[in-house]
């Protein structure tokens, strides 16, 4: 058990990691290095949903022979449909925009923007605690290691989330101190989700493969809402593509071999 805890934990100390950087470094993070880094991150989280979740939860469905599709169908849109709910119905403002999006409300701006980190940070811990619960139903499709290398890899390109909303705080008149506690603030909601994520699972655990594809098809909405739009924004590159295959090959060589 302390093993998954540890494991839950992962992904916050990435996000704390990159909101430190508002610590240290004078200047923001220029539009350039933003598109690189959302870029990577949708190819993180796209090779992590197809590799440590849809796969095995087609897979723990296979007693339903040529119907095990079924489950990862259904779990992916349900987490398609919770994110676009979610989309809706909390004030949220991404870095770079001048609207706001969700019901209209007197929330300062800049926690608007905490909130649309924290909304894409919420299936990254849900997907983490998918796999965890995985491994404490003793599923055999997931495997502890398997379990650390999502966690890393979510990890990974959470550094350079937490230093996009601890930044761009800076730079609205926030101070370094409370920016930083900003951008650890909007990762908090990882390990919640994934507690939630497991305690869910443990209750039904037939619901399994569907908390797999669920948590997959939540990563996949914030990858097409958000991140690709961020890595293809301003003048014309190919540099978000670049950095989103680099992330997503990354990802799935820790997986496939280190998994």
């Amino acid at each position: 058990m302390f093993d998954v805890l540890k494991g839950i934990m992962i992904p916050l100390l990435g996000t704390s990691l990159g909101a430190a950087c508002v610590l240290f470094m004078k200047k923001g993070l220029n539009s350039f290095v933003q598109r690189a880094l959302a870029g990577f991150a949708a190819g993180v989280m796209v090779a992590a949903s197809v590799w440590s979740l849809l796969i095995p939860a087609i897979e723990s469905s296979e007693s339903m022979g040529k119907l095990s599709f079924i489950p990862a169908v259904i779990g992916f849109l349900l987490g398609i449909a919770f994110l676009l709910l979610l989309d809706n119905l909390v004030p949220h403002l991404h870095v770079n925009s001048a609207e706001a999006e969700g019901p209209k409300s007197g929330i300062k701006r800049t926690t608007k923007m905490v909130f649309a980190v924290a909304l894409h940070n919420f299936p990254e811990g849900m997907a983490v605690g998918a796999v965890y619960a995985g491994v404490l139903a003793g599923n055999t499709e997931v495997s502890i290691a398997g379990a650390l290398i999502l966690s890393l890899g979510i990890a990974i390109q959470n550094f350079p989330e937490g230093a996009i909303i601890s930044m761009p705080l800076k730079a609205e008149g926030v101070g370094k101190g409370k920016a930083f506690l900003y951008g650890v603030l909007s990762g908090i909601v990882e390990p919640l989700g994934a507690i939630v994520t497991i305690v869910f699972a443990d209750t039904m655990l037939v619901a399994l493969p569907y908390m797999l594809a669920f948590a997959a098809g939540a990563m996949i909405y914030v990858v097409v809402e958000e991140l690709i739009p961020e890595a293809s924004e301003g003048k014309h590159s190919n540099l978000g593509t670049i950095a989103f295959a680099v992330g997503f090959s990354i990802m799935m060589v820790l997986d496939v071999a280190l998994g």
